[in-house]
This record gives C-alpha cells, structure tokens and sequence, in this order.
C-alpha cells in the first residue's frame, strides 16, 4: 500500500503549517540502525521520510551526508537493502521517498527499480542528477506505477526551466537554496525565498526547500514561505557524533521535536 506524499501535504495544509521532511541514508549505522532511527523521527514529528541511497561519489552531498554513506557502503548495503528499507518505513503510516544519484537506479534497471519501489510501499523518487530532459526512462517507469518524480530547481534556473522542470514533477518540487553541497548552515540563504516565490508561478506543487536547516528557529524561518522544510544533515549529525546508540537516538528524538515545532511555529 504506498502512501503518496499528497496525503501529508493535504494534512499539512489543512493543519496551516509546512511539512516536515526528514532524510536519512539507508543502511547508516546499518539496516536495522537506520530503520530504528526513522522510527524515532516519525514518532516525533517527521510528516515525510526520505530515504537515502548511498553512494560513493556524491554530487551534492555535504561532509555529513557523505561520511553516513560510507559508512552505509562499508556495512555493506545495498539496492535492495534500500528497497526493504522503503517496505519497512512505509509499513509505519508515513509516505517515503528515496533520494538518489541517477547511476545506481539504471545498474538495478529502471523498470525493475519502480516496480520494486511501488511494490515496497513507496511513494517515489528525489533525483538530484537527473533532469527531466534526460528522463524518459524514469518518467515512464514512474507513471506506468503512480510514483512521486522529484526533480530540482535551484536560483541558477531560468524561468523557462523552471516551467519545464515543474511541468515534469508530480508530488512536490525540491528547492535546492544552495549553490553547492548541502549541509548544516548556521544562517538560512536568502535565495531560497525568492526561488520558492519564483518556483510557485510555475506551478501548483507544493514546494520543499533543503538547504542546510539545523534547528526549529531556522525550521521556522524557511516554513514561513516553504511547503516543506527538508533535513538531513541535522538527524545524522546527531547520529555520528553519539557515543553510543541509545544516547544517540534519545538526541535524535529531542532534535526531531524542535524541528517538528519550528515548522508549525512557521
């Protein structure tokens, strides 16, 4: 049964505050850690979850995200590792995507991902290296599956591209507010709220923004004009500097919390 994110954002909307979206990679610490460490942020507060593939040689990933990744990749996981994720993830009640570099999908083969992906309960795909324009695989493997297609926009983009992008977006649009890798910041980017201003005349979709977001004051700062506020570094930090599970977990729990109160303060 695949819980489409439309559903958290029309929960959202009626609740008159942005959603909150957590990211966390598979397979960190390893499978059954990061299962229970989503537990926790769906338990306090995260209205989406996505999920990461871990990758080798990230495009967009800060410090954090790449040092949970390999970690992910030395415990040994894998695609499908990724897929059983999803099943269990989603077996929670909450929508779930995964985020994911374009190559390791079309090794697993495009057509054979989305089934699996739809079969697991999962609601779609955020693809930072991949554009519309060279999707087509995807794009018919998603609809064939009713699967959520994520695609980017960020300052940089024209409005024309803007369009385009959107045009070819189903479950939400991800804002990237930052030229470069992504990562805790301690200030917001003040090209996010023009860039979400910019991406709502294009289209209907709700808009979600990532871009460094490390506690509830700044969750509350971007929800003031975004639909979503999108956090990853935040939740892993916390996981890699615990000195042990238990700790970190309690810590992730507390984070979650202030976040999932900044975005209704919003």
């Amino acid at each position: 049964m695949s819980h489409s994110t439309a559903t958290a954002f029309e929960k959202t909307r009626a609740d008159g505050r942005a959603a909150l979206v957590g990211y966390m990679p598979a397979g960190f610490p390893d499978v059954d850690g990061a299962v229970e460490a989503i537990g926790v942020m769906v338990e306090h507060g995260c209205d989406i979850i996505e999920i990461g593939l871990p990758y080798s040689d990230p495009v967009m990933d800060g410090p954090t995200v790449q040092a949970a990744a390999q970690q992910a990749l030395e415990a040994g996981t894998r695609t499908t590792d990724v897929v059983r994720t999803v099943e269990r993830v989603a077996a929670m009640g909450v929508p779930t995507v995964v985020m994911t570099y374009w190559n390791p999908v079309e090794r697993y083969g495009v057509p054979r991902f989305a089934a699996d992906l739809a079969s697991a309960g999962g609601a779609g795909l955020i693809t930072p290296d991949l554009t519309p324009d060279s999707a087509e695989e995807w794009i018919a493997a998603a609809d064939e599956h009713d699967l959520d297609k994520v695609f980017l926009v960020a300052p940089s983009s024209t409005d024309a591209r803007l369009r385009y992008t959107t045009d070819h977006c189903r479950g939400f649009v991800y804002a990237t507010a930052v030229m470069g890798v992504t990562g805790t910041r301690t200030s917001s980017s003040d090209l996010a709220g023009p860039l979400v201003g910019r991406t709502r005349q294009a289209t209907d979709l709700p808009v979600g923004v990532g871009l460094g977001v490390s506690n509830g004051d700044q969750a509350a700062e971007v929800a003031a004009y975004a639909d979503a506020v999108i956090v990853g570094s935040a939740f892993i930090r916390v996981l890699l500097d615990a000195p042990d599970r238990r700790t970190g977990l309690a810590e992730l729990a507390r984070v979650t919390a202030d976040l999932a109160d900044g975005v209704r303060r919003g």
